[in-house]
This record gives C-alpha cells, structure tokens and sequence, in this order.
C-alpha cells in the first residue's frame, strides 16, 4: 500500500452500508473497522477512498454471507479535494472486496469508474477496472 498525495475528506463512517461494484457475490456490505485509522480514544473511525476497511457482507450469496472480508473504497458521494486545487465526488458510494489485505481482489469484473487514488494504492485493482477517474 502506498501513499497517495490527495487530502481525501473522509466520507463513510463505521457502521455505514455500502454496495460493491464486482462480482465478487456480495451486494451489500457493513463497515465495520478501518485498518490503520490514527483517531482520538472512543472516537468512531471514518473513511475515505482509497482505504482499507473491513467489512460484514449483510447482502450477497450464500456462501459469502455473514463474514467479514477485507474492501478498499473505490468511490465515495462527499467531495475531496485532489493535489491540482479539483475537487471531485461520484454519484454513489462503492468497495470492491478483497481476497487478503495485499490488495488482490476477489471479483474479476467493477461496474463503474473507481478513483485515480485507488488506482495509485492499489494496483491489483487498477489491472482490472475499466474506467479510472
């Protein structure tokens, strides 16, 4: 994983449900902790594009169901603000779910436009995507 330059306003707290953009079997998914968030004591973590999370797929098949997976936010509805002084948001919020927490993901097929930051982040799921924005 690496750092990315943008300042990303972070958009989805934990606990919030979220879809996902492949076809990994899952549908809906809850956030339910975000891996190396740096916040105050009893403070509920939040999250932006580009973050690691885990997540509890509420929706999806049976075999994925009731389990927690790791998915990295590919697109988020609050707006942030990239390194050029844009500011850029999506229509909905989406994850794409993960194998392990190196980054290889599950499904083989995003519906959909992920950010340009995941893309820096997280090459694995750049290879597959079809539109980067």
């Amino acid at each position: 994983m690496r750092a990315i330059k943008s300042r990303i306003t972070k958009g989805l707290m934990v606990g919030s449900l979220v879809p996902t953009c492949d076809n990994s079997g899952a549908k809906m998914v809850k956030i339910v902790s975000v891996k190396r968030a740096k916040t105050v004591k009893k403070r509920v973590p939040s999250c932006g594009v580009a973050n690691l999370v885990m997540v509890s797929v509420k929706k999806g098949t049976k075999d994925i169901r009731k389990q927690v997976v790791p998915a990295v936010i590919v697109r988020q509805r609050k707006e942030y603000k990239r390194p050029g002084g844009m500011r850029i948001k999506f229509e909905d919020n989406a994850v794409v779910i993960l194998k392990d927490e190196k980054g290889n993901p599950k499904g083989t097929l995003f519906k959909g436009p992920i950010a340009k930051e995941v893309a820096e982040r997280w090459p694995a799921v750049a290879k597959i995507s079809k539109t980067i924005i």
